[in-house]
Formats: C-alpha cells, sequence, structure tokens
C-alpha cells in the first residue's frame, strides 16, 4: 500500500504582487514644452528635406543647362556715325544771326533851345546815278542764306550750260547732284586718256571742268581730289574747306600735278605705292567720309593684289565690297556718280548697276 503522507502543517501564503507606480501626469507646462519641442523638430526636418529636394532640382538644372547651353555666335553689328559737322553749323549761326535786324535805341536827346553853333549840311548827291534796290534780290539773298546749308548756297552752277546760280546742286560733265563733302576720282590711265581724246574730251577739258566745278563750292562746302593709275595721288589725306586759298591750291596742283604720261610711279612726291587698283583708291575715299563721289574712268579696272605676276581684271564681287563700304552720310546714301569714256558693254552694265544701288548717276561721254 501507498503510503500517504499528510501534511499538518499550512502552506505559507505567496506575496501579493507588486503594485505598479503610476507615472505622474504631466502638469500643463510641461505638456507645452514637449509641444513646442515636437513643433521645432518638425520645422527642422521640413527645411532640411525642402533644402535637399531644393539642391536636387538645382543639380538637375545645372546639368541640363550644360547640356543644352547654345553655341557661340559671333555677330558684327553695323554702327552708323554721323559726321560732325561743327564748322557748318557754326557759319550758318553766324549767317543767320548776321541777318537779324540790329536793336535800335529811340531815346534820343533832344534839346528846344537854339545853340551857338550849327551841323554842317549834307552833301548833295546826284540821285539819278543811284540805282534803285530790288525788293526781290533782298528776299532771295535771304533766303538762300537761311536755305544754304541744305543747298549749298546760291552760288553753285550749272556745269556745262555755265552756271546760272540756281542753288539747287552742283553740275559735273551734266550730272546734277548734291552735297557738302565732295570728292573726285580721276583715273589718269594710258588707256583713259586715249579714249577721252577719241571721244572729243581732251585733258585740258577735263581740268577746266574740274575747276569750274571747284568755282561753284561754297565755302561751307568741302572738297579733295584723287588721281589713280594703280598706285594714287591725292591732293589732301582729308577733305578740306572750300575756302579761296584751298581752292587757289586746288587749281595750282590740277595744273601743275596732273599725270599725263598715263603712268605713275611710286616713288614720286606724294604717291602712294597701291597694288589692288580700284579697290585701294575707293577705300581711300571711304577713309576721308565723302556725302559724294565722281569717279572719271573707262570702266576697266586692272590689279595685282599678290604683288607677283601680271595684272588681271578686278573681281566686281570686290568692286561692289569696296563701294558698300562708303555707307551712308547724314544725307543718306553716298551716290557714286560714274563718267565713262568708251566703257565695254560688259562694264558699263556692271557698273550700271553698282552706282543705281548708291543712287548715283552712270554717264558715258561721247564725242558731239
Amino acid at each position: 500500500m501507498s503510503e500517504i503522507s499528510i501534511s499538518l502543517q499550512p502552506e505559507s501564503p505567496k506575496p501579493p504582487p507588486p503594485k505598479k507606480r503610476r507615472r505622474p501626469r504631466p502638469d500643463g507646462a510641461a505638456k507645452e514644452r514637449s509641444q513646442r519641442l515636437g513643433l521645432v523638430a518638425t520645422i527642422l526636418v521640413g527645411s532640411l528635406v525642402v533644402h535637399l529636394v531644393l539642391l536636387l532640382v538645382f543639380g538637375i538644372w545645372t546639368v541640363a543647362k550644360h547640356f543644352t547651353r547654345p553655341e557661340a555666335r559671333f555677330e558684327v553689328k553695323k554702327i552708323v556715325k554721323i559726321p560732325p559737322q561743327t564748322p557748318e553749323h557754326k557759319m550758318n549761326v553766324a549767317k543767320h544771326e548776321a541777318m537779324a535786324p540790329k536793336p535800335v535805341f529811340n531815346d534820343k536827346l533832344v534839346s528846344t533851345r537854339p545853340t551857338a553853333f550849327a551841323l554842317p549840311d549834307l552833301p548833295r548827291l546826284d540821285l539819278d546815278q543811284v540805282l534803285p534796290l530790288d525788293p526781290s534780290e533782298l528776299i532771295s539773298d535771304q533766303v538762300s542764306g537761311l536755305v544754304g546749308s541744305a543747298a549749298l548756297g546760291s552760288g553753285l552752277g550749272s556745269g556745262l550750260s555755265g552756271g546760272g546760280g540756281t542753288g539747287r546742286g552742283m553740275s559735273f560733265f551734266g550730272v546734277q547732284t548734291q552735297g557738302q563733302r565732295v570728292l573726285l576720282l580721276f583715273d589718269v590711265s594710258a588707256s583713259v586718256v586715249n579714249k577721252a581724246n577719241a571721244a572729243g574730251i581732251p585733258l585740258e577739258r577735263i581740268q577746266e571742268e574740274t575747276l569750274k566745278l571747284l568755282d561753284t563750292l561754297p565755302i561751307a562746302a568741302q572738297f579733295s581730289l584723287i588721281q589713280f593709275t594703280g598706285n594714287y595721288l591725292p591732293f589732301t589725306d582729308d577733305l578740306v574747306a572750300a575756302t579761296p586759298g584751298n581752292k587757289e591750291l586746288a587749281r595750282q596742283w590740277v595744273r601743275d600735278r596732273w599725270v599725263k604720261s598715263g603712268t605713275m610711279g611710286g616713288s614720286a612726291s606724294g604717291v602712294v605705292s597701291n597694288r589692288t587698283g580700284v579697290v585701294g583708291v575707293l577705300e581711300r575715299a571711304t577713309a576721308m567720309r565723302p556725302d559724294v563721289v565722281f569717279l572719271i574712268s573707262d570702266a576697266s579696272f586692272q590689279w595685282r593684289p599678290g604683288g607677283g605676276g601680271g595684272f588681271s581684271n578686278v573681281p566686281y564681287d570686290e568692286i561692289k565690297k569696296a563701294v558698300e563700304a562708303l555707307g551712308e552720310s547724314a544725307r543718306g546714301k553716298v551716290p557714286l556718280h560714274f563718267i565713262a569714256f568708251q566703257p565695254k558693254p560688259g562694264d558699263k552694265d556692271e557698273w550700271s548697276r553698282i552706282v543705281k544701288k548708291t543712287g548715283g548717276e552712270f554717264r558715258e561721254l561721247k564725242a558731239e
């Protein structure tokens, strides 16, 4: 039999489980401080996220800009410069002021008492010899003085017709034009001299018409002359005022320095060596800034730009570039007037188109 042991001692009671300590509820100040810290943390995290997004966008834009950068382009813009006209303006203002009536003083000293002396009697004049004034002449002088800067005064003639002083411009070998800065280019090569003689216009006639044009220029105008074959001989480095002294120097230059042999050595006094023919002459003309140009030639030009070999005809593309470089003046395009002696049909057609674009005129002189 199994033994059953019965314990008479009572079982010891189990200890009660420990009570959980309750955290003290935060008061109002602690709760507000906790919310503030949470708000600051949220702002910091949001700012960090925004900065990271912006940094990422900027990096993408920088890389895209590098791949989409446009190619470099270089452009040359044409700058239009209006040459100063201070001397002409001052002269026109002085002329206008000279026409203004002088102030009149009406205050006079009058004596009502007789004096011990008397003024001498006025001399007697023969009224039959006094010429009456023509009011129309006074008005025409005033009008021409006011419009002198635009129409070159009232002393400009009509070229071959002998000059009537119409004040509407100038004329050279029948070509009518206007301008205040006049430049004449003379081709004095042997072929031009021979063709001019064949056309019934000898060298003396060309010199005569040149001097006639210079005489009609008013003092407010400016002018110069250039002779050329391959090399060229300028009268002055720049345009000079049409004063009586400069006109006299030009007359002497035309009489004494005019090239009659058909050639022009580069070692002669004042001659400029030039291998580009009429292109170099037109480049020199551009630097002088004229507003009207006369070119006298047979329309056949040669050059030797490389310096070696023989001469060849100047390409018309180069001539067109040189003519276009004349640009514009205060009155608009610079007209180039071409006076030709027996030009070839092809040269005549090309030069007619070139001068027409400048507003100039192509005129062929033939024997009368």
